[in-house]
């Protein structure tokens, strides 16, 4: 049996982690990136290689050192150089004597068939077809439970009473939403970890800062990867709105272009009319729309090429 790991993305780990192995894989989890994570990135990337690419570099060999043989990452198409990554990374880890298996998943919407041949490849446990659609149905329903969850959060952190506590709760409610296994357990956990969140004792009067956060994907989603912004801001009183989370981007190259994105391509379109790659064209988007919003600030975060 393959031991599969793949790169860790905040939460998602988690549902990925059940897909895999209702699949009939063995999983390692990636671990939480930390300073020897970065550390061994830095030491094997190539110097101008951006940020994200570092980290995912450390991962993977931190995660070799756990028994993993197999990656499953993305590419991607268009200017940015993530679409390149699985096959410098490939490189480098043989480089480094390290004979492992990539498997890349190619944006489904553009290349259905890379999805299919890939999950076939993945499906050890030989399971239906019926039963592999049944499977990412229920991984979709976390994933979202997860995103749901955070969001609330980034509302209830800067008007709580006793600084921490949105933190402490968020940490215990996201085990609850992975322990759930069955759809129907996975809405309750979310039910329950909303009204957890919601529950925190708060001053709803309190006058916040609300800024929206743009950026690479990457550096958007994974707290290690930018100092934990959204929660430091949050304790100190800001709500956060971020841009992006896994289940838009997912749905995004998957089947089809919500229209929310569609109108941060046209709020972006007199000013970069093109894709440049790092989310570029996003983030501009996004900050025509939050100064639409009244938004009291917009943060960007770059992938520090």
């Amino acid at each position: 049996m393959p031991k599969v790991t793949f790169p860790r993305v905040a939460e998602s780990w988690r549902t990925f982690k059940m897909l895999l192995e209702d699949l009939g894989n063995e999983v390692i989890p990636p671990p939480r990136p930390s300073k020897r994570t970065l550390d061994l990135g830095v030491r094997y990337s190539p110097e101008f290689a951006c940020f994200p690419l570092k980290i995912l570099t450390g991962t993977y060999l931190e995660t070799l050192e756990m028994g993993a043989d197999t990656i499953v990452t993305t590419g991607g198409v268009g200017p940015c150089r993530a679409g390149e990554y699985a096959m410098l990374h490939h490189k480098i880890l043989k480089d480094l004597g390290h004979e492992v298996k990539m498997i890349v998943f190619e944006p489904p919407r553009l290349q259905p068939f890379n999805f299919i041949k890939n999950i076939l490849i993945l499906n050890k446990a030989r399971v239906s077809i019926k039963g592999i659609i049944a499977h990412i149905k229920r991984a979709w329903r976390k994933l979202q439970a997860l995103d749901n969850v955070e969001k609330l959060s980034h509302v209830i952190r800067p008007r709580e009473l006793n600084p921490g506590t949105t933190s402490r709760v968020y940490r215990k409610v996201v085990d609850w939403i992975d322990q759930a296994y069955t759809t129907k357990q996975i809405i309750e956990a979310e039910s329950a970890a909303l009204q957890a969140l919601s529950s925190t004792p708060q001053n709803h009067d309190r006058t916040v800062l609300k800024v929206g956060i743009v950026g690479e994907i990457y550096v958007l989603l994974e707290p290690a990867s930018n100092l934990e912004m959204e929660e430091t801001l949050g304790n100190l009183g800001v709500e956060v709105e971020r841009s992006m989370f896994l289940t838009g981007w997912t749905r995004d190259n998957t089947w089809n272009e919500t229209s929310e994105r569609m109108t941060v391509k046209e709020a972006a379109l007199p000013y970069l009319p093109e894709l440049i790659g790092g989310h570029g064209q996003e983030s501009v988007g996004n900050t025509v729309l939050y100064s639409k919003r009244k938004f009291d600030g917009v943060i960007q975060i770059a992938p520090f090429t």
